[in-house]
């Protein structure tokens, strides 16, 4: 494998197969804002050409996840898709797999989405945004230049400081906004698998799934033990979070990625 950093417009890794693939993949991180460059390996090793980027916290960025440019993304395809594959996908988890269903949508170079641990609608930024506020009540995403509309947190429902945090009760009560912040896969001509865990404690991922199966065909893999960190063949355990509890164990979190990886590697491999 040939492997090198990405220095601009953003912080990434590209990996690329011996001998070069026919097939691409953009690879995103969720709200740690890692860059996944084990993953892009695990990836490569299959012969897929990998690019996973920081979207938010670095040089020039937004410092949190708030009126993120999906043109973040589409710059990211702009660089697989110079190399001439034949078919490009993109695989995102959590606030990743928000952003990977979003690129979908607006982006029709999109050939394959993968959503791990997803969400059927767009949700209401954190953190600093590209203008410095921290104010609430702004998107997590724009494009073009225009705020996507948005879900508003229930703040009442927040979970109390103090203890490692269980964010599904705050997500299943906020309501205000549902139906005009629904993420528009219809309108996608990717092919879509969505992974889910039903015992996810950061986001009810399972029923989000479900609603996103209901717009459109899709594949759905789920596992009722597994929770928000899905873990694919090859990728080590994650280490107990002191500060979120995201639910599941590492071994349905393994059950659900190993029970996944058939078809994320058929929708990402070159036809």
């Amino acid at each position: 494998m040939v492997e090198r950093e990405i220095g601009a417009p953003w912080e990434g890794f590209l990996v690329e197969p011996a001998g070069g693939g026919s097939a691409a993949v953009l690879v995103l991180g969720g709200s740690s804002g890692r860059v996944e460059a084990e993953r892009c390996r695990l990836l490569a090793a299959r012969g897929l050409t990998a690019l996973s980027i920081r979207w938010f916290g670095g040089p020039g960025q937004a410092a949190g996840i708030r009126e993120i440019p999906l043109e973040t993304f589409t710059a990211a395809v702009d660089l697989l898709s110079a190399a001439g594959p034949r078919r490009i996908g993109v695989l995102g988890t959590s606030k990743g797999a928000e952003a990977a269903l979003l690129l979908a949508v607006a982006d029709p170079r999109i050939d394959a989405a993968i959503a791990l641990a997803p969400t059927s609608v767009v949700w209401e930024g954190f953190g600093a945004g590209p203008d410095g506020s921290t104010g609430p009540g702004r998107s997590s995403w724009t494009w073009k230049g225009e705020p996507l509309p948005f879900v508003r947190y229930d703040r009442a429902s927040w979970p109390p400081p103090g203890r490692p945090a269980a964010f599904l009760g705050m997500y299943e009560s906020s309501r205000e906004g549902y139906a005009a912040a629904a993420i528009d896969v219809a309108a996608s001509r990717a092919e879509l698998l969505l992974v889910a865990g039903g015992d996810d404690l950061m986001w009810p991922s399972a029923r989000f799934a479900a609603e996103l199966a209901a717009r459109r065909d899709v594949r759905l893999v789920t596992h009722p033990r597994a929770g928000h960190r899905v873990r694919l063949p090859g990728e080590p355990p994650l280490p107990r979070s002191p500060i979120h509890q995201y639910g599941g164990t590492p071994e349905a979190d393994a059950a659900l990625g190993t029970a996944a990886w058939p078809d994320v590697l058929e929708l990402l491999a070159a036809r």
